[in-house]
C-alpha cells in the first residue's frame, strides 16, 4: 500500500491535511515534502489538522514527520491536531506517549517491528497484551 496527502482544505489560520496509506520509512518523504508548503503559509497562532482517518499505519519515520510539525507550528505559537485515528494507529500514539521509546528500543528497526506487530494485534482484535 502507498501514501497520499490531500491538502485541498488550506488558510493561514486552520489547514486541513488528509492522510491516506501507510506513513512509513517508504512514504515519510512524500509527507515532509506535501506538507511543507502547507507549514509555509501557515500564520502565526495557526493550526495544523492532521486527519487520520484513512492512515491504515504508522512507524517511527512517520512519527518523526509528525513531531516535526508539531515543532513547526510551536515556533508560530501554533497547535498540531490529530483526529480520527484508526485504532491501531491510535495505539501507537498511546504507546509513544506512555514510554520514552527511545530509552526502550536498541534501533529504530526493532522499533519498527514493535509498532508493526502492535498495529497487526490491533486489526485482529486482540490488543489486551499490548
Amino acid at each position: 500500500m502507498s501514501f497520499s496527502l490531500d491538502t485541498a482544505a488550506l488558510s493561514p489560520e486552520r489547514s486541513t491535511l488528509r492522510l491516506h496509506g501507510r506513513l512509513d520509512a517508504l512514504t515519510f518523504g512524500d509527507f515532509d515534502g506535501g506538507a511543507a508548503p502547507v507549514l509555509e503559509q501557515m500564520g502565526q497562532g495557526g493550526t495544523v489538522v492532521l486527519d487520520l482517518s484513512a492512515l491504515d499505519y504508522i512507524s517511527s519515520a512517520g512519527l518523526r514527520s509528525i513531531a516535526k510539525i508539531r515543532k513547526a507550528m510551536r515556533a508560530r505559537e501554533g497547535h498540531t491536531l490529530l483526529v480520527n485515528p484508526q485504532p491501531q494507529v491510535r495505539k501507537v500514539f498511546e504507546i509513544v506517549k506512555a514510554v520514552p521509546v527511545s530509552d526502550v528500543f536498541s534501533s529504530v528497526a526493532e522499533l519498527d517491528e514493535y509498532l508493526d506487530r502492535i498495529q497487526r494485534k490491533v486489526l485482529g482484535g486482540d490488543d489486551d497484551d499490548v
